[in-house]
């Protein structure tokens, strides 16, 4: 057991789109990542999403409905739903979602990540 410090991991890395995992827990990996920009329409068949904002802002984009979140909210995306995160400007959002979850659920890509690193 040990305490995770988000501050300090999310200075390991400066890239986006690329999730780190930092815990897991029951089957659910906690992972942090950085957004900038836009992401592809996608959406997971078995899995359910909890994004968790916790530096800058970013819009979730849905098929009928836009979600505005900024720091200290999050939004739990239900599995099934199509759905598209947005980034003006670089956000930090920390994900808790199963193990088995692809970042592009799916849609396959260049943004796709098939093996995640652990920091």
């Amino acid at each position: 057991m040990h305490k995770v410090n988000l501050s300090e991991k999310f200075s390991l890395f400066q890239d986006y789109w690329n999730p780190r995992i930092v815990g897991e827990l029951n089957g659910q990996q906690v992972k942090l990542v950085k957004f900038k920009g836009e992401f592809v329409w996608h959406k997971h068949d078995l899995e359910d999403e909890l994004f968790f904002v916790v530096a800058g802002q970013f819009r979730m984009e849905f098929r009928d409905k836009t979600v505005e979140l900024k720091e200290g909210e999050f939004l739990i995306v239900l599995k099934g739903v199509e759905h598209r995160p947005v980034a003006e400007e670089e956000v930090s959002v920390m994900l808790f979602e199963p193990a088995t979850t692809l970042n592009t659920g799916d849609q396959k890509g260049t943004l796709t990540k098939e093996s995640l690193e652990k920091i």
